[in-house]
Parts: structure tokens; C-alpha cells; sequence
């Protein structure tokens, strides 16, 4: 039986010390939501469940889910469909400017989200003077914003997913008289799942966890999970938001759990 080189066992520590350095704050805000006390101190003086019923029975954590929620879902419908069609027309029209496009489209994430979150703040208050009606604070104000996130990935996801495609399959079904629409639904689409599935699945992450791009756009009547979180850390400091975020965080895992059952996130991102 051959040992390990050395080189081989020193690769794997490496790997293995990445990994546990990624997830040790993960590891951390799910033990510190069990704390009985509620000043933060180690040792702990006991263990409890109690702070996650306190997070259940604040009405702004459950308003700011829902908001967080439908909000997420309506930019993702939106985004996704518009960034795939840009990656489509970007990556086999390949029209003039196309690189100036996608740096465009891919620009948001560039962005820092105070910065974006302060431009469109500004920009709102401009619409609203022409228009005569409230954007900022409203569902479709956060939407439109959040779709900015949206694009940007899936952009980014499709198009490394349509660059790796092989147009055999394609070719071999115009020769066989296929038309171009049935071709791309028929053969281009199916193959294209993969990439537009993890498009979904990071546009609705970064949409339900944002808070910078969100902070200054929410209002009284409307905030979202991480505004109603970063409201609760003014007053308190308890591990309530311990909790609340160990549930953000299985919400996540389970998400991509069932995505890759379905296709292999490795594979696309």
C-alpha cells in the first residue's frame, strides 16, 4: 500500500484549514444562538432554545421575512429572464461593443452596495419630483433595485455556461431542418438549465441577504430581514440575532442542497 507524499498530506492540511477558517464563523453564530445568557461571554453559563422563540414572536423579524421573501422572488423572476437574454445576445450575437456591454451588465458588482444603495436613493428622490408619485420605501422601488443584483449574476453564470456549450447538438439540428426557435427551445435551453438554475439560486441569495443596497431605500411601512436586524442591534445585543441568522443560514443550505440535486453547482460556478 503506497503512503501519501508529503507534498500530498501538506496539500490536504491546507485545504482542510481553508475550509475550517470559512466555516468557523458559520460554526460560531449557530453555537452562540444557543447561549442562556444574554450578554455574549465564554464559557457559556448554559444552553438554550429561548432566543429563537424570542426572534418567532417579534412581529419585525417575521414582517421583514416576508418582505425580504417576496421581494427576493419578484427580482429573481425578473432579473433572471432579463440577464439570461443579455447573456444569449452577448455571447452568440456577439454584437459590436459586446465586451463594453457585459462590463456594463456585470458593473453592479463592482459597485459597493452603500455607494449604489446612496446613488439610487438620490435617483428615487429625482423620479418622484418628475413622476408625482412615492418610489422610495415601496415594493416596486426595492424590486427595481434588487433586480440590479439579479442581472449581474446571472450575466455572469449564463455566460460561462453558454462559452462551455458545445453547438454540435445544435448544428446536427438545423441540418436536420429544425428551425431556429425549436432548435433553441429543444437543444440550446435544456443545455443552458444548468447555468440559468444557479443564476436563480444566487440572484435569490443576494437579494433575501443584501443590506447595504436596502438600507436606504426602505421605509416605516416596509423593511426587510437584515434592516429589521440591523434596527434590533441599536437597542440590543442579546443572541436573538444569533438566531434569526442560524436560520438564514440553513434557508441557504437547504436552497442549494435541492438545487444541486438537481444540477451541479460545481460544474457552473
Amino acid at each position: 500500500m503506497l503512503l501519501p507524499s508529503p507534498g500530498r498530506i501538506a496539500f490536504g492540511g491546507l485545504v482542510t484549514a481553508a475550509f475550517a477558517l470559512m466555516l468557523a464563523p458559520v460554526a460560531m453564530v449557530m453555537v452562540i444562538s444557543t447561549f442562556a445568557q444574554e450578554i455574549v461571554s465564554f464559557p457559556p453559563s448554559g444552553f438554550t432554545l429561548d432566543w429563537y422563540v424570542n426572534a418567532w414572536q417579534r412581529q419585525e423579524f417575521a414582517r421583514g421575512f416576508v418582505s425580504s421573501l417576496q421581494i427576493a422572488t419578484l427580482a429573481t423572476l425578473i432579473g433572471v429572464p432579463l440577464g439570461t437574454a443579455a447573456a444569449f445576445a452577448l455571447v452568440r450575437g456577439r454584437p459590436r461593443g459586446g465586451a463594453a456591454m457585459q462590463t456594463l451588465l456585470l458593473g453592479p458588482l463592482a459597485v459597493p452596495g452603500v455607494v449604489a444603495g446612496t446613488a439610487l436613493y438620490m435617483f428615487y428622490l429625482r423620479a418622484e419630483f418628475w413622476l408625482d408619485r412615492d418610489i422610495t420605501s415601496t415594493l416596486e422601488g426595492l424590486v427595481a433595485a434588487h433586480v440590479l443584483l439579479t442581472i449581474p449574476w446571472t450575466v455572469r453564470l449564463v455566460t460561462a455556461s453558454l462559452q462551455g456549450l458545445d453547438r454540435a447538438a445544435e448544428e446536427a439540428a438545423a441540418n436536420l431542418g429544425a428551425r431556429p426557435f425549436t432548435v433553441f427551445r429543444r437543444v440550446t435551453l435544456p443545455a443552458m438549465r444548468p447555468g440559468i438554475i444557479a443564476a436563480c439560486l444566487f440572484s435569490f441569495i443576494q437579494s433575501f441577504e443584501n443590506l447595504e443596497l436596502s438600507l436606504l431605500l426602505v421605509g416605516p411601512g416596509r423593511t426587510t430581514l437584515p434592516v429589521a436586524m440591523l434596527n434590533y442591534l441599536e437597542f440590543r445585543m442579546d443572541p436573538t440575532l444569533a438566531a434569526v441568522a442560524t436560520v438564514q443560514i440553513i434557508l441557504v443550505a437547504v436552497l442549494m442542497l435541492i438545487t444541486d440535486r438537481f444540477v451541479s453547482i460545481a460544474r457552473t460556478v
